[in-house]
């Protein structure tokens, strides 16, 4: 049995968490119950019946489940259109599907977050030398890098007064970077700077990882197309693959002729059988990213008290995603805390994860991923570019009760080491 397995003192410290923790806890279930709400309404509105999850086949024409969900997502996302489906393969693929289609030869791009995440860096032609990046294709990259963890808007204004920039990317969550993941109220302050002196820029937001975890979504606050993976927050641990792009109703048309072809749009698509999961991963999405949450700031508490000091955010900070990061300072160091959690796993806990190449990553990554969906990381999970400061990325979490017995005993397997 795990518990039994778990050192006493852990068990103490985290017994005593559920009295210190309770405040967090409790405003986390309020964003939780907010959300809830927002999305059955949408169920309700668009009618959605069992019908609707009828299998499409073949060209998938008139499928209206296909139509209902993409309509329920908008609505979640604050947009007016979007763009739900299993072609789409993860978060990369749903924003090189992005960018591929509303950027043309001679158009510049610019990110307003620092450097994006190590996977967008070959699609964007920052690194490699892939014939199919958007710098191979003619588009200009720029970047402008945050200032102490927030936009530096005199920058941004400044350059996006010249008027020949036609899209600009932020990235929300922290990617593989050291900074803070950034919030909603941040996003809203620089989109609002942007639309007084650019009315024309197309605003994107990378949603990964921070779907459902404020009570509102880049969509509501002025952005124009949104996107993210159904293997995080939205798929709700239950989708088995799947991407979404939600925005204003004419990009969403371009990024639909993109994936299908010119003249054909959202139209065509087979379905595969999985509306019914993707309906239920959205609608148990508030509960999941709930849990997520709750065992990030766990896990936060429990490194803080055990001593760990490069721990971020704290237990006690905001938090705008469901990543909770760990510095471990030595390739040995990381590689053990990543085996630990991944023998604490529901899924190959016998496996001991080493650093390997990953498709798309200019680094060795080293990877705990126990879980039921191949690399789903709404499920407890971890992983890292083995480069130094050797900063391990965990999280997700589908129960807390699970994400405890599993960071615990992976605590103790630490604690031998």
């Amino acid at each position: 049995m795990i518990l039994e397995q778990i050192d006493e003192n852990l068990l103490k410290i985290a017994n005593e968490s559920d009295v210190v923790l309770k405040d967090i806890y409790e405003k986390i279930d309020d964003v939780c119950f907010y959300n809830s709400n927002r999305i059955l309404s949408a169920f309700i509105e668009n009618n959605v019946s069992y019908s609707d999850f009828a299998d499409m086949n073949g060209y998938g024409s008139y499928d209206s489940g296909r139509d209902k969900l993409e309509a329920i997502f908008a609505t979640i996302l604050g947009c007016e259109d979007a763009l739900v489906r299993p072609q789409i393969m993860s978060g990369t693929n749903a924003l090189y599907l992005t960018l591929s289609a509303l950027l043309q030869h001679g158009d510049t791009m610019i990110s307003l977050s620092g450097a994006p995440y190590d996977s967008l860096q070959e699609m964007i032609g920052i690194s490699g030398e892939s014939s199919q990046s958007l710098k191979a294709h003619g588009v200009s990259y720029e970047q402008i890098d945050l200032v102490d963890n927030d936009f530096d808007d005199d920058k941004i204004v400044e350059r996006l007064k010249k008027n020949d920039v036609k899209l600009v990317e932020i990235q929300r969550s922290k990617g593989y970077s050291s900074r803070l993941s950034l919030t909603l109220s941040k996003l809203e302050r620089i989109i609002t700077k942007i639309r007084e002196v650019n009315k024309d820029v197309i605003i994107m937001v990378d949603n990964c990882y921070g779907e459902l975890v404020e009570k509102k979504e880049p969509g509501h606050i002025g952005a124009d197309i949104v996107v993210g993976s159904l293997m995080k927050n939205l798929g709700g641990g239950i989708a088995p693959t799947g991407g979404y792009i939600a925005g204003r109703k004419d990009l969403i048309f371009m990024c639909a002729e993109r994936l299908t072809a010119p003249g054909i749009g959202k139209d065509l698509g087979a379905n595969f059988n999985m509306n019914n999961t993707f309906f239920k991963g959205v609608f148990m999405a508030p509960n999941a990213v709930k849990n997520a949450l709750k065992s990030a700031v766990f896990s936060a508490y429990m490194l803080e008290k055990l001593g760990f000091n490069n721990v971020s955010p704290r237990y006690n900070e905001e938090r705008t995603d469901i990543i909770q990061t760990l510095e471990l300072g030595t390739e040995e160091n990381l590689v053990k805390f990543t085996q630990a959690i991944q023998n604490s796993s529901p899924i190959d806990s016998f496996v001991a994860t080493m650093p390997a190449p990953m498709p798309g990553y200019p680094h060795d990554e080293v990877m705990a991923a126990g879980t039921f969906t191949s690399g789903s990381t709404i499920e407890l999970s971890a992983d890292a570019p083995v480069v130094a400061p050797y900063t391990l990325y965990i999280q997700g979490g589908l129960t807390l009760e699970y994400s405890k017995l599993s960071i615990l005993f992976a605590l103790t397997n630490v604690l031998k080491k």
